[in-house]
């Protein structure tokens, strides 16, 4: 059965909007829209930028920013432990084909 999406209401920068999300992913949009509000408010009291589509859009840049940046690093650790994994079966096979020599 599918979930259908129902209108949730969010605050960012003082404005309602409502989102239709599915009931299961609630919880994530309310938490993605709290992450914005505060990026934008920060970006707002810092003064440096006026208007509100500027502020959304530098706020989306630094948001977009830390998740290529967390991205990169994740698939850095993952080649780094995909690679340590390697050496360590090579390792084994190395080890279970000098254990077989010795037992022929």
């Amino acid at each position: 059965m599918s979930n259908p999406a129902e209108p949730v209401a969010v605050q960012i920068l003082g404005k309602e909007y409502k989102v239709a999300c599915p009931q299961d992913e609630r919880s994530a949009l309310i938490a993605s829209a709290s992450l914005l509000d505060r990026r934008m408010q920060e970006i707002r009291d810092s003064g440096r930028i006026i208007g509100g589509d500027r502020i959304a859009v530098m706020a989306a840049l630094n948001i977009t920013h830390e998740m290529l940046v967390t991205r990169n690093q994740r698939e850095s650790l993952s080649q780094n432990l995909s690679a340590r994994i390697r050496a360590l079966q090579d390792k084994i096979d190395h080890a279970l084909e000098n254990g077989q020599q010795m037992d022929l």
